[in-house]
């Protein structure tokens, strides 16, 4: 199902989609369509490396620790 919307582009904008449009024979709306799909993937992956920046930072302590625990269970191992 499709939805109509209104929206207003730069001139500037409009007119190099125009020129796009026109030299490689597709349609504007699907044009636009397929610019919306790749900036909302691109927004999507922006936002999934922050949170996995945000949860990395979270679990960072731990994981030091946890390799700290481990080298002393093989420091003492080697005794």
């Amino acid at each position: 199902m499709s939805k109509a919307i209104s929206l207003k582009i730069n001139d500037m904008i409009f007119k190099e989609t125009e020129e796009i449009t026109h030299k490689t024979h597709t349609p504007r709306n699907s044009y636009i369509n397929e610019a919306i799909k790749f900036y909302n993937r691109l927004i999507k992956r922006k936002l999934l490396k922050k949170r996995y920046q945000k949860e990395s930072a979270l679990v960072a302590g731990y994981s030091l620790e946890i390799n700290r625990e481990f080298q002393d269970i093989e420091n003492e191992n080697a005794l």
